[in-house]
C-alpha cells in the first residue's frame, strides 16, 4: 500500500456513531439496504454456522412496537411518568431503520458458544462500517430491550436467541461530535518468552 491511506482505513480512523435522534428521512432501502446487509455478512464464521440474522424495523412498525414497550417497561418499573412513557413510545422511531441483529449462537461439537457471539459482533461492525460507506448515519444500541425476555418474545426470537444490537440507521442531519479515544500506547504490550 502506498503511504496515502486507502479509503476504507480512512473510513475506518474517522467513523463515529451518529446519534439516532438526530437522523432523518431516508434510511437505506431497497438494493442499498440489501447490499448493507450483505456486506454485514461477510465476517469470520467459523464452521459456516451464519449465527446471526437480522430482523428490518421500519415505517409504522416502529411506532406499534413502541407502544408495546410502554406495558413491558411499567412491568418492570411500575408506572411510568410522561417523560418514561414518550421515551419508550419514541424509542424504534428516533431514526427511519433499525435493524436487530438476532444471535442465533448455539452449542456446537467444535465451535465455542463465544467464538459465534463474537462473530456476531463483527456482523454488528460491519453493518455500522457498510452504512456509513454508504453515506448513511448508523448507532449500534442495546438498551434493556436487548436484554428483556418479553420483547425477545414481542420480536419471534426463539428461545436460545438474544439481540445483539439494534442498529439504528437513517441521513445524519447533523455532523456527530467527536468523543476521547483510548491512548494506544496504553492498550499495547508485548509478549516475549523470557
Amino acid at each position: 500500500m502506498t503511504t496515502e491511506q486507502s479509503e476504507t482505513l480512512r473510513l475506518m480512523l474517522t467513523r463515529r456513531s451518529h446519534p439516532a435522534m438526530t437522523m432523518v428521512e431516508p434510511a437505506p432501502e431497497g438494493e442499498a439496504l440489501r447490499t448493507i446487509l450483505q456486506a454485514a455478512s461477510r465476517v469470520p464464521d467459523h464452521g459456516k454456522l451464519v449465527p446471526w440474522r437480522f430482523i428490518l424495523i421500519r415505517g409504522e412498525a416502529r411506532e406499534a412496537l413502541g407502544r408495546k414497550l410502554v406495558p413491558l417497561a411499567e412491568a418492570r418499573e411500575g408506572e411510568l411518568s410522561q417523560e418514561r412513557r414518550d421515551q419508550e413510545l419514541t424509542r424504534f422511531t428516533r431514526a427511519p431503520l433499525v435493524v436487530a441483529v438476532v444471535s442465533r449462537a448455539a452449542v456446537h461439537p467444535k465451535i465455542p458458544v463465544w467464538e459465534q457471539q463474537l462473530c456476531v459482533g463483527a456482523v454488528c461492525m460491519n453493518l455500522v462500517m457498510a452504512a456509513n460507506a454508504s453515506g448513511f448515519a448508523a448507532q449500534w444500541l442495546t438498551e434493556w430491550m436487548a436484554f428483556d425476555d418479553d420483547v425477545s418474545a414481542l420480536l419471534g426470537l426463539a428461545e436460545a436467541e438474544r439481540i445483539a444490537g439494534f442498529i439504528h440507521l437513517g441521513t445524519p442531519s447533523q455532523q456527530p461530535t467527536e468523543r476521547p479515544r483510548p491512548d494506544l500506547d496504553d492498550l499495547i504490550s508485548e509478549w516475549s518468552a523470557a
